[in-house]
């Protein structure tokens, strides 16, 4: 099962305020083209004929039970209960695990950011103009009850994700201009002229649902009725908010397909639903869980001397994950007047102490964030060359002096947990903003005390919230910490009713139309976007733009540090940390291929149950 099912598109997106002729990567091919895969830049990697991706074990044996926790979100899944198992659309808390029983036409690799293999499709045509694309179904494709696969069905489920889907689909296909069937088995899909660079690839990963299975359903409506798929597992056995299971198709129609050699390899897998990490650190302690993922440094460095740790029945492994580093801080909200400021949102950053935070509470096992692009060539460094600068210039009355100089970096302190200097810039800057001191509190420009909510579905943050909270109130603003149930959680954030939260979100290494989704004006007034922190800014519109029509890798680059300049600039968050190994502990009943894919860690997805192993842990399968 594709745990994480990657979605065809990998990016982050494009444009720019100027008139902007075709886009290099949709110019003029004599030919209509025919094709075992799409790509973002340059050539495929694998032949037609290539057997399986090259980080496989095509021999993996199938058994046993992988047991998990939800691991990453897509649509309206929620990481600590579900009451849905629709989560395509904006309503209801989604299952985890349920992109495993759709197929898509194409199906990405790991080794490749940006390509993606025929699997419902077995091959694609593409017009001269690169508009049309023309996917030629295989005959052989089959949902669970047997029906066939049809062109219907996929253009069934294009279009009901565009007008009915969450506000995440509707946006990435908001240049789909029309799909349709010609006869049975080939589905065509027409894109807009100035459609964003990786909006085929995003059409090619959607899943395809059953047109006869919804007929004379509600699409919109939360159900606990398992919708009917066509991937490798369906669903089984479940109980409301407490665990969810899947069951591999035992005849499942794609499983020599080379996009699914060596994968899927679990009979059943198994997701369990705790309210904090705590109780389900116990639970991967018990056995109940097999699989865990640590995201705490001091559960990694302290939490791991129990028996079966000792005598070998688990292991802790480091593996570099290869992907590119995403953004993790506390972001604020700014529709709300309080952090229309970003003197006043760069203040809180001086209040935050990273070093004491690192060292104290989280064993000096993170480096700090600076950059939305860290760790890649499309971090800016120095002041803006003349590529950035052609982009920037348009825009620069309505842009800090910063952009145009050294990029933004937040405060180095002195390691004490409040450091006097950082405390004596956070104060200059909320005085120089119109705040009032009345006493030991702040006041807001309006005269209002400065009261804020870092609001949050766990406690997992909050001994790093304590000290920044400390430090706030060293300020004269008060602050609290409000930990609310899932469900709420969820609402408050798809409606944008908070103060701050913290936001963690994938990189990418081909960012492309999916930053709209997280940066542009039009996902800011979009409910349920991922827009939380408001960022709306005619500078950022056209260089997500710029990004999403870049034809070239090095346009593509150049854009993104100049929209790094910007963000950085706009002070709309304060940065957390980074780490770049995944901290995995396991149970001792996997198999593991010899070969890591180059952007990811492979764990659990291309993982395989190993029987000898499992009875040595007492493990049943």
């Amino acid at each position: 099962m594709k745990i994480n099912r990657r979605v065809a598109i990998q990016g982050l997106a494009a444009s720019s305020a100027a008139a902007i002729g075709t886009p290099g990567f949709l110019a003029a091919s004599p030919v209509e083209v025919e094709s075992h895969g799409l790509s973002t830049f340059g050539e495929l990697a694998l032949l037609p004929d290539f057997p399986h991706f090259p980080y496989v074990n095509p021999s993996a044996p199938k058994g046993g039970t992988l047991r998990l926790q939800i691991k990453g979100g897509m649509g309206n899944q929620n990481f600590e209960t579900f009451d849905t198992l629709n989560i395509f659309v904006f309503r209801g808390d989604g299952a985890a695990g349920m992109q495993g029983t759709f197929d898509s036409l194409m199906a990405g690799s790991a080794d490749e950011p940006g390509s993606v293999y025929g699997l419902l499709a077995r091959s694609v045509r593409i017009s001269p103009d690169k508009l049309t694309y023309r996917f030629a179904l295989r005959p052989e494709a089959r949902f669970h009850d047997g029906s066939k696969v049809t062109a219907a069905d996929c253009v069934f489920s294009f279009l009901t994700l565009k007008e009915k889907g969450h506000p995440l689909y509707r946006m990435l296909l908001r240049d789909m201009a029309a799909v349709e069937a010609e006869g049975e088995d080939i589905v065509v899909v027409r894109f807009a002229p100035e459609r964003g660079r990786d909006v085929h690839l995003f059409v090619s990963g959607l899943p395809v649902f059953s047109r006869a299975w919804w007929s004379g359903r509600d699409f919109e409506a939360s159900t606990l009725e398992a919708p009917l798929g066509s991937g490798a597992y369906r669903v089984g056995r479940l109980e409301q908010g407490r665990f969810i299971e899947f069951e591999r198709v035992e005849n499942y129609w794609g499983a020599k397909l080379p996009v699914n050699v060596g994968q899927n390899n679990f009979n059943r897998i198994r997701y369990e639903y705790y309210r904090n990490r705590q109780i389900a650190f116990e639970g991967f302690k018990s056995g109940q869980l097999n699989f865990h993922e640590e995201y705490t440094a001091r559960f990694w460095a302290t939490g791991y001397d129990f028996p079966a740790m000792r005598d070998g029945r688990v292991q802790k492994i480091e593996v570099p994950s290869g992907n590119a580093v995403g953004t993790q801080g506390w972001v604020f909200n700014t529709r709300r007047s309080k952090f229309s400021d970003p003197r006043i949102r760069e203040a809180f950053a001086h209040a935050f102490d990273f070093e004491w935070t690192n060292r104290n509470i989280m064993y000096s096992a993170y480096q700090r964030l600076t950059s939305y692009f860290e760790e890649s060539d499309m971090k800016a460094i120095g002041a803006p060359g003349p590529a950035e600068l052609a982009l920037l210039e348009p825009f620069r009355a309505q842009l800090p002096p910063d952009v145009f100089a050294e990029p933004w970096i937040p405060p180095v302190s002195d390691g004490s947990g409040s450091d006097r200097t950082m405390l004596r810039r956070a104060n200059d800057l909320l005085l120089a903003a119109g705040c009032k001191r009345a006493g030991s509190r702040m006041l807001l420009p309006d005269g209002q005390p400065f009261d804020v909510e870092f609001l949050d579905s766990s406690g997992a943050l909050k001994p790093h919230t304590e000290p920044f909270q400390a430090n706030l109130r060293r300020l004269g603003i008060e602050s609290t910490f409000r930990q609310v149930d899932a469900a709420q959680y969820k609402r408050r954030l798809d409606s944008f009713d908070f103060d701050i939260v913290s936001s963690a979100l994938g990189g990418s290494t081909t960012p492309g139309e999916g930053l709209r989704n997280v940066y542009s004006t039009q996902a800011a007034k979009t409910p349920g976007s991922r827009n939380l922190g408001g960022i709306s800014h005619p500078a950022i519109d056209a260089l997500v733009d710029r990004i999403a029509l870049a034809a070239k890798r090095e346009e593509l680059t150049i854009a993104a540090r100049a929209l790094d300049r910007v963000l950085r600039a706009g002070r709309y968050w304060v940065p957390m940390w980074y780490k770049d190994k995944a901290l995995i502990a396991h149970w001792s009943v996997f198999g593991k291929p010899e070969k890591t894919p180059k952007y990811g860690t492979g764990a659990p997805d291309l993982w395989w149950w190993d029987e000898e192993q499992a009875r040595k842990s007492g493990q049943a399968g």
